[in-house]
This record gives C-alpha cells, sequence and structure tokens, in this order.
C-alpha cells in the first residue's frame, strides 16, 4: 500500500508533541539504553520494536484496567493498547532521529468495529515509509519487525468492511487522542473508541 503523509514537512514526524513526548527523561533514557547495542538506524528501530512490542504489555491481553496515552507513561507503566504502544515507538525513534508517524486499520474482530493503531517509520535512505505493529504477539498473532515487506498483527478483510488507512499522522488523531485521554479506564476506552477515521 502507497502511505501518504498527513503533513508534508518532514519535521513534523521528529518533533515532540504532548503524546509522542520523546524529549521526556525517561524516553531519552530507554531510547539511550537501546541504542547502547545497535549499530546502526536499521539496528535501532529492530531493537525499539521488539522491546515495545514484547516488554510493554497490551492491556488487553493482560486484563489491566489502566489507560496510557502519553509516551512516558507507556513506558513507566510497561501497559497500554495498542494506540498508546505505537506512541511510544513512535516517541523512541524520533528520539534517535527516525521520522515516524501513526498509522490505523479498521478492524472488526470484536463486538464493534474499532481502530488499531500501528507505526510507520522511515530509515535514513530509504525511499519510502515503512508500516510496523508493535501490538504485542499471542496465540494467533506474529507481527514481526520488517521495511521489506508488512508483518502486521492482522490484514484486513475488505469483505467485513475492515479499513487499511493510508495517512501517516505527525501526531494521534484528535479523535482518538480524545478517546485515550477522557477514559477512566480500559473498559470505558474501549467503549469510546472511534470505529473510523
Amino acid at each position: 500500500m502507497e502511505l501518504t503523509r498527513q503533513s508534508p514537512d518532514i519535521e513534523a514526524y521528529l518533533a515532540a508533541d504532548e503524546a509522542i513526548d520523546h524529549g521526556h527523561p525517561h524516553v531519552e533514557e530507554v531510547a539511550a539504553r537501546l541504542a547502547l547495542a545497535a549499530d546502526s538506524a536499521y539496528a535501532y528501530a529492530h531493537a525499539v520494536f521488539g522491546f515495545v512490542r514484547d516488554t510493554i504489555a497490551h492491556s488487553a491481553d493482560t486484563g489491566d484496567e489502566r489507560v496510557t496515552w502519553r509516551a512516558s507513561d507507556v513506558l513507566a507503566a510497561r501497559t497500554g493498547i495498542c494506540h498508546a504502544k505505537s506512541i511510544a515507538l513512535a516517541a523512541l525513534l524520533r528520539a534517535r532521529g527516525i521520522p515516524a508517524g501513526l498509522c490505523c486499520q479498521r478492524l472488526a474482530r470484536g463486538a464493534k468495529p474499532m481502530l488499531h493503531g500501528l507505526v510507520a517509520l522511515r530509515l535514513p535512505g530509504a525511499g519510502r515509509w515503512a508500516r510496523v505493529d508493535p501490538r504485542g504477539n499471542k496465540p494467533g498473532v506474529d507481527a514481526r519487525f520488517s521495511v521489506e515487506e508488512e508483518r502486521l498483527a492482522w490484514i484486513v478483510r475488505t469483505e467485513f468492511n475492515e479499513v487499511d488507512y493510508s495517512v501517516v499522522y505527525a501526531a494521534p488523531p484528535e479523535v482518538l487522542l480524545h478517546a485515550l485521554k477522557n477514559a477512566r479506564d480500559r473498559s470505558e476506552l474501549w467503549r469510546n473508541l472511534p470505529a473510523g477515521l
């Protein structure tokens, strides 16, 4: 799929904001630690993807009712839904100068359709954006880091009106951020997550 940038300015995909707060000391500390073993931008991106996917629990998998949405809070609490994990991954990538943005899929895998969060990144010298899915693996879900071919948690099923949105957002879409910020717990968030963009 051809991805399109929400903002024409590549600097927007390196900037810090309210959610992607990569200037926060906790984000900087995690980024610095993970960068120690990485000898290239690719190695660093692969390392931070694995860190977010595997060490930050998806709250729906663990039954954790806490809602996190700011990258520094996601990293501190070590929990979040796919959107929170994507925000954390984008912050860690931006912390080392790798342009990163947020993407969505509209999935119909539960009681009602809802948005699923992904990350798009652009490695130095790459001619295109690549989407990765830091959701976290479980039986039936096997997302992998790949910039050559997508290895996402789910492939959309158009026959169920699922959608791959092609836009790479520089910041979380406002409708999504509003739901994350205003939910008292994950159960309430599940009820209020938007079904589309």
